[in-house]
C-alpha cells in the first residue's frame, strides 16, 4: 500500500501542478477564460475520460506495467508543458500527462483493493490520500519552480515521477504476488448493480463540476479580489491538503457507519460551504474552503469503493467509470463555467459551480446500500 499509495501521489503531483501553472500560462499566452478552461478540459479528458479502456484492458488482460509507465508519463507530459513555447503544444502535452494519470488509475486502485483486505474503504482512503497529498503538492512546487526559475523551471517537475516511477517497475514483481487472491475476494462480492453504479456517476460527475470549478477558478478569483498568484495557489493547497486530512477520516467512517451515510453527508455540506467561502470570506470563507477539500477529497476513496462494490466482478471498469469518465464530465465543466465567465463575470461561474452539488444530493439519496455485497464476503460482519 505504501507503493501504491507513493506512486499515487507522484502521479496526481503531475496532475495537480497544472492548476498552479494556469496564471503563468495564461500572461503568456493572453488566454481568455475560455482558453483556460480547454486546458483544464484537456487534461481532465485524457486523464479520466479513456480511464474506462484502461480499465477494461486492465480486467481481461492485466496490465501492471501501466503502474510504473503512467508515473512517468505523468510526470514528463506536464514538465514539457509548462516550457511550450505555444499554446496548442501545450494543450498536447498536456493530453499526453493527462494519458499517464487514466494509465495508472484504474490499475492502481484495483491492486489498493487487493491489498486492503476486509476493511476496504479504509484501505482505499491510503491509497487516495497519496493521491491527495500529490494534487496539494503539485500546486506548491510548481509555483515555487516557476517563481525561482520562470516556466522553464517546471521541466524539474518530472524528477520526482521518473524516480517513484522506476521504484515501481522495480516491484512490479512483488505486487503481482497480490492478484489472484485479491481478485478472487472481490469478486465474491455478489452481483453487478449498473443502475446503482449509474447513480453513484451521477453524484461523482456533479460534484466534480463544483470541484474542477474551484480548482480552475479560485486562483484567479482570489487575483480578481486583488490578491497575487501565489495567494490563489496557496488557498488551493490548504484546500487539498484538508482534502488529504478528510481522506483519512471519511475511511474509516465509510468502514463503521456506511458509505451512503457518509458519502450523502458530504454532498449535502458541499454547496453551502462554497458559498460560506464566496459571500463571506477572509478567515471564516478560507475555513469553509478547506472544509470544502475534507467533504469533497475526502470521499473520493468511498466512492471508489461503493463502485467497486456496485461491479464486483470488473472492478477496473468501475475504477475507471468513478475515478474516469464521470469525473472527466468536471473538466467539460470547466469549460462551460469559463464561457460563462467570458460573457458574464467570474463571480457568476463560481456561484454556478457551487450550485451543482445541489442535484448530486437528490441522487446520493436515492443510491442503495452496498452492504449486500460486503455482507457476501467470507469474514465480514455489516453493521
Amino acid at each position: 500500500m505504501a507503493l501504491l499509495s507513493t506512486s499515487h501521489l507522484a502521479t496526481d503531483f503531475a496532475n495537480g501542478a497544472l492548476p498552479a501553472l494556469i496564471p503563468f500560462l495564461k500572461d503568456r499566452f493572453s488566454l481568455s477564460y475560455t482558453l483556460v478552461g480547454v486546458l483544464v478540459l484537456s487534461s481532465q479528458a485524457s486523464s479520466s475520460l479513456i480511464q474506462p479502456l484502461f480499465g477494461l484492458w486492465s480486467d481481461r488482460r492485466g496490465a501492471l506495467w501501466l503502474l510504473p509507465g503512467g508515473v512517468a508519463l505523468a510526470g514528463v507530459g506536464i514538465a514539457l508543458a509548462a516550457d511550450a513555447p505555444r499554446y496548442w503544444l501545450v494543450l498536447v502535452l498536456v493530453l499526453v500527462s493527462g494519458v499517464g494519470v487514466a494509465a495508472f488509475h484504474p490499475e492502481g486502485s484495483k491492486f489498493a483493493g487487493y491489498v486492503s483486505g476486509r476493511k476496504r474503504a479504509s484501505g482505499m482512503a491510503w491509497f487516495s490520500i497519496g493521491g491527495n497529498l500529490g494534487y496539494a503538492l503539485g500546486p506548491v512546487v510548481a509555483t515555487f519552480l516557476v517563481h525561482q526559475y520562470g516556466l522553464r523551471g517546471g521541466l524539474l517537475l518530472a524528477a520526482p515521477c521518473l524516480a517513484i516511477g522506476a521504484a515501481a517497475l522495480a516491484m512490479t514483481p512483488f505486487l503481482r504476488s497480490f492478484a489472484s487472491e485479491g481478485h478472487a475476494a472481490l469478486a465474491r462480492g455478489g452481483v453487478d448493480q449498473p443502475r446503482a453504479l449509474g447513480l453513484l456517476l451521477g453524484v461523482i460527475a456533479l460534484r466534480s463540476v463544483a470541484w474542477f470549478g474551484l480548482i480552475t477558478f479560485v486562483p484567479l478569483w482570489e487575483i480578481h479580489l486583488g490578491h497575487s498568484k501565489a495567494h490563489g495557489n496557496h488557498l488551493l493547497a490548504l484546500m487539498l491538503f484538508a482534502g488529504g486530512v478528510g481522506t483519512l477520516v471519511m475511511g474509516p467512517l465509510a468502514d463503521r457507519f456506511g458509505r451512503r451515510p457518509v458519502l450523502l453527508t458530504s454532498v449535502v455540506l458541499t454547496s453551502p460551504l462554497i458559498y460560506v467561502f464566496l459571500v463571506v470570506g477572509g478567515v471564516v470563507g478560507v475555513v469553509a474552503l478547506a472544509l470544502v477539500g475534507a467533504c469533497v477529497v475526502g470521499t473520493f476513496g468511498v466512492t471508489m469503493v461503493m463502485s467497486q462494490e456496485y461491479l464486483p466482478r470488473h472492478i477496473g471498469m468501475a475504477s475507471g467509470l468513478s475515478i474516469g469518465m464521470s469525473v472527466g464530465l468536471g473538466g467539460i465543466g470547466a469549460v462551460v463555467l469559463g464561457r460563462v465567465a467570458d460573457s458574464s463575470t467570474l463571480g457568476t461561474a463560481m456561484y454556478a459551480a457551487a450550485a451543482a452539488p445541489l442535484l448530486a444530493v437528490v441522487l446520493a439519496a436515492m443510491l442503495p446500500s452496498s452492504r449486500r455485497a460486503r455482507a457476501l464476503e467470507p469474514g465480514v460482519v455489516v453493521p
